[in-house]
């Protein structure tokens, strides 16, 4: 009896050692609910819950074919009262151009530069822009259609953003692609930090329209966009203090 008994009592006391934690356990999620229901924190403390919860910190939106319009407290003065075409938004950054700061130089001056023949009509008296502070030595070529150029950014299937000096020996032969924006420079954001000067309200954010780029003259692009939002700059600082 005395080996039987023994027996029963090792049997049984794994379930019992294991019975004592599960309780515990259950105790500590009846308290941990208890303190979620009060607790104004819940979802920055559950992780189970942060990866359920969408994440609230950035904007998850992509900004890629975008127009940012700088707000009057912009404190860089690359971008003051600035409106910039978001050509590539990604999870390691963004790329885009200002298209609205033309600069002391025409595309028959740049061309003559670079010694690419401009033959075709139509682009001669065309600004440079200042794209952004990023590679100021460097051209780059917004334009519509999208075409095939050996380096290119493709945008969209019509957009597209090219460095390579193809497409503007192209331009100067053939006056294709039709629609251009030349730029100087272009304006880069590091991982994380275009979301963050978005919340911010460095920026304000509306869909782009070409048509302000190609079809209107620069001085009229900001307040433009401006208008696709509803908003005129004057008023533009109480907005930015209610956003």
């Amino acid at each position: 009896h005395a080996a039987r008994h023994s027996h029963r009592a090792r049997s049984q006391s794994p379930t019992r050692a294991s019975a004592a934690p599960k309780r515990q356990r259950q105790r500590q999620r009846q308290r941990q609910r208890q303190r979620e229901k009060f607790s104004p924190r819940t979802h920055a403390k559950n992780s189970n819950d942060r990866r359920k919860m969408p994440r609230m910190e950035t904007p998850t939106a992509n900004f890629t074919h975008h127009f940012l319009i700088a707000m009057p407290n912009m404190a860089d003065p690359h971008f003051t009262r600035t409106l910039t075409y978001i050509a590539e938004h990604n999870d390691q950054g963004a790329l885009g151009i200002i298209v609205n700061r033309p600069i002391d130089m025409s595309l028959a001056t740049l061309f003559e530069r670079i010694e690419v023949p401009l033959e075709a009509e139509g682009f001669a008296a065309q600004p440079v822009y200042f794209g952004g502070p990023v590679q100021t030595d460097r051209g780059f070529v917004l334009h519509r259609p999208l075409g095939d150029w050996h380096s290119t950014l493709k945008v969209s299937d019509e957009i597209g953003l090219t460095s390579s000096r193809d497409v503007l020996q192209a331009i100067g032969a053939s006056g294709e692609p039709r629609d251009v924006l030349v730029t100087l420079g272009y304006a880069g954001w590091a991982a994380g930090q275009l979301e963050q000067e978005l919340l911010d309200n460095a920026w304000l954010t509306v869909p782009a329209d070409m048509a302000i780029v190609f079809d209107l003259p620069p001085e009229e692009r900001l307040v433009a966009a401006m208008q696709k939002l509803g908003v005129d700059f004057a008023n533009l600082s109480e907005v930015a203090g209610h956003a």
